[in-house]
């Protein structure tokens, strides 16, 4: 699998590392490996230092905002998904509007166009009905809209364990193997609830 993991300007960008982390390991395993481009809004290397600091070393291809010769730039490259972690209001409607005027957008583009996977991972609250309706059209031309929303059914105690629970759901709308969080009606390792 080749996936586009784009970084946008919202607030949540452990989020991302917490998604790049796992990655890690799936684009060195096997006989298929999982091939990662990457790329960051401005936005979203100005949140990551503020929040996290130094971007890792990442063994990941990283590409510029302005650099339309990255192979996800067009269709005929043959990219199979794209995720926006955490995408911003402001990437939410450029991509709904298709405006393509970096990277991002052209990609996220693409993906819509090519009838790609695109999961849009937006962090914002409240939304206006300018958001939703964003979300609508984004949602009409193929996208998946998944706020970063936790869930606690599985009883975490740690952020980690809380930002796997949405982690582990992108990479399921993904397509990508993952044992994150204790699936619904499954026990859990600990205390065997279910």
């Amino acid at each position: 699998m080749k996936l586009v993991v784009a970084v946008g300007g919202a607030s949540g960008s452990l989020y991302a590392k917490r998604l790049l982390d796992t990655l890690v390991p799936l684009a060195a395993a096997g006989a298929n490996p999982l091939e990662v481009g990457l790329v960051f809004s401005q936005s979203g290397n100005e949140v990551w230092a503020h929040e996290l600091g130094e971007v890792p070393a990442y063994p990941f291809t990283r590409y510029g905002l302005r650099d339309f010769r990255a192979p996800f730039a067009s269709g005929s490259a043959g990219w199979d998904a794209m995720v926006v972690i955490p995408c911003s209001t402001g990437g939410l409607a450029r991509i709904a509007h298709g405006i393509s005027d970096n990277l991002i957008g052209r990609a996220a583009d693409v993906m819509l166009k090519e009838r790609r996977k695109l999961v849009l991972v937006v962090r914002e609250t409240p939304l206006s009905a300018i958001h939703l309706e964003n979300m609508l059209a984004v949602t009409r031309a193929g996208a998946v809209v998944m706020p970063a929303t936790p869930s606690f059914y599985s009883h975490p105690t740690t952020i980690e364990a809380v930002l796997d629970t949405v982690i582990g759901r992108v990479m399921d709308q993904l397509g990508l193997p993952n044992r994150l969080m204790p699936r619904w009606g499954a026990a859990e390792v600990k205390g065997g609830a279910r």
